[in-house]
């Protein structure tokens, strides 16, 4: 069988990567990025719809794959400052505990895992359902919520280990994701596309950030004014990104799957639903099918009510089964 290619006889499934040490990555009372999250994500993905699931134990990822985004120095005082107990702010917003690199590790290496499994078949996609996030972790700093940029790592592992050239990431958070953005922005294959409210944190995102490369460049952002909603959100995806995809033609699909634009989450202020999630996943399945042999991995990012996280993420998670 070539690299990457169909398990002939089999059917192809979702994989669903977690692991018990996200829970260990304490934020404080009142923190919006609390481990019960993960815990309404995974009752989400507990009842009968989600029995096809085939569900892995994260591995950690190894701090050589961590590099290829991350300065090895500040991998290093990631793991030097963690406090022994208690709670240390690296910043007004991001706060580590004892279990918070072994959290990391797992949260990469999920997404690691996930790149690994899809390009040598053994799935069609995979959601990696970890904690912390990763959309705005730049490559030598930790930022809102973010330790390191999961995303961003593994799309640096399809490269090194699989030999993929054109890696695509799309993000939905509410947020922009400066992170991913700042690690992909001078390297033309690498495309970031995004959807977020602005203006809003982190202030990056404006539509006239491009990136590398000629022509219309590498980065493609579509700021949404607050209140806008499913009909901006469509429109945004329809007219601006899925033609840019068409154009790059990616070789893996990647998502960054928060689900704070949803209407009812506190930290922001769009008005999408559980079924612009799922619309918006089969618009990048058809992609991924077009362009990838099918293959994409999908990752956690923000989502902060946690009535609407845990819907949003079965109706992205079912949209992924159904492909």
């Amino acid at each position: 069988m070539p690299p990457g290619g169909p398990i002939f006889g089999s059917k192809m499934t979702t994989i669903l990567y977690t692991h018990q040490a996200c829970f260990d990555h304490r934020t404080g009372p009142h923190h919006p990025e609390s481990p019960e999250r993960l815990r309404a994500v995974l009752d989400g993905l507990s009842g009968p719809a989600f029995a096809a699931l085939e569900r892995r134990e994260a591995p950690r990822a190894e701090r050589g794959q961590i590099a290829r985004v991350h300065a090895k120095a500040y991998i290093e005082g990631i793991f030097r400052d963690l406090p022994a107990a208690d709670l240390l702010h690296l910043d007004a917003d991001t706060v580590v505990s004892a279990g918070s690199g072994e959290a990391a590790l797992r949260a990469a290496g999920a997404v690691v895992a996930a790149v690994d499994a899809v390009i040598q078949g053994e799935a069609q996609n995979a959601f990696c359902a970890v904690r912390p996030p990763g959309h705005h972790a730049e490559p030598g700093q930790a930022m809102g919520f973010c330790l390191f940029n999961n995303v961003a790592i593994g799309a640096l592992q399809a490269r090194a280990v699989h030999g993929l050239q054109r890696i695509a990431v799309v993000d939905f958070d509410v947020h922009h994701g400066n992170g991913t953005q700042a690690a992909f922005w001078a390297d033309p294959d690498l495309f970031y596309g995004s959807t977020h409210q602005w203006p809003l944190y982190p202030g990056s995102g404006r539509a006239e950030e491009r990136g590398a490369g000629p022509g219309p460049g590498n980065i493609v952002n579509m700021p949404l004014a607050p209140l806008s909603g499913s009909a901006e959100f469509h429109a945004a995806i329809e007219t601006v990104l899925l033609p840019r995809l068409e154009e790059f033609s990616p070789q893996l699909v990647m998502v960054s799957a928060g689900f704070d634009a949803h209407a009812a989450d506190p930290l922001a202020n769009l008005n999408l639903v559980e079924a612009d999630f799922a619309w918006v996943t089969e618009m990048l399945l058809d992609v991924a099918a077009r362009h990838a042999q099918s293959r994409l991995v999908s990752t956690l990012e923000g989502g902060y009510d946690l009535g609407a996280l845990a819907r949003s993420a079965a109706a992205h998670v079912a949209a992924l089964m159904a492909a």
